[in-house]
């Protein structure tokens, strides 16, 4: 059974929130009580993903945002504040996986669109929320890592590098911002049931069923187990938690 938490007067905003964990996370908030504003690159799937919600009776925005694009994530948040009047809390989510090729085959390509979305964005994100928390003098963000911040990752250097790249900035902005009333987290999902998780094995059922095989809990996790750790993180039950990469992957990285 989830802990239910009030959220009631407070404002979210999720990344990447058109599906997938951060889908999940803007419902779980918007159940709460929380106003929530849903951005993602792809405009007709979080503009409908944004009416879902509201038809449900709940305050929800769709904004539509690259967040490799630093003048579009500033524009997500002064919408943010132009129609909810403030910025309590923010789930940094979106990202994309790399191409699956050794690093020597890895192109400058392929990595601009990894560390632009994956790290920049967050780092975009980040600054422009800590800039409208600072002026409230209070605030939540927590950021979307990986398991893939905890080990090496054949195939996959870019997003690999990206998801530690997360962590050391989570922590950085942590211990920067604590003092003012700002708790800077993260999360470190492990095999989630995702279209990302599926990107990795580019479809292959049978080597998904394989990566699954490796979980000792011997499923996947859903999308709604990452929101609801995020939840925590962010409400007064973990008012003590600063700077933590918080690992929900089914026992995956247990030494």
């Amino acid at each position: 059974m989830n802990p239910t938490y009030d959220f009631k007067d407070q404002v979210a905003l999720i990344t990447g929130a058109s599906s997938g964990m951060g889908l999940a996370t803007a419902r779980a908030f918007a159940e709460a009580g929380a106003a929530v504003v849903l951005a993602d690159v792809k405009e007709e799937a979080v503009q409908a993903a944004a009416r879902k919600l509201a038809a449900a009776g709940h305050r929800a925005i769709a904004v539509t945002c690259d967040v490799s694009d630093d003048t579009q994530v500033e524009a997500m948040v002064d919408r943010a504040v132009a129609d909810f009047g403030r910025l309590d809390i923010a789930f940094n989510n979106a990202g994309v996986m790399a191409s699956v090729v050794p690093t020597a085959d890895s192109t400058l390509e392929d990595w601009e669109r990894v560390i632009g979305v994956n790290l920049r964005g967050v780092w975009s994100c980040m600054k422009h929320e800590l800039r409208q928390m600072q002026r409230q003098g209070s605030g939540a963000i927590v950021n979307n890592a990986s398991v893939g911040a905890l080990t090496g990752n054949p195939g996959i250097g870019s997003y690999t590098a990206s998801k530690h790249g997360v962590v050391g900035l989570t922590r950085t902005a942590a211990l920067e911002y604590v003092g003012k009333g700002i708790r800077v987290n993260a999360v470190n999902p492990g095999t989630i049931d995702t279209q990302i998780a599926r990107d990795v094995v580019k479809g292959d059922d049978k080597a998904y069923a394989e990566m699954v095989s490796t979980v000792p809990m011997g499923r996947v996790g859903q999308p709604e187990e990452i929101a609801s750790a995020v939840l925590w993180l962010c409400s007064p039950g973990a008012s003590y938690v600063v700077g933590q990469a918080v690992t929900v992957d089914g026992g995956l990285t247990v030494p």
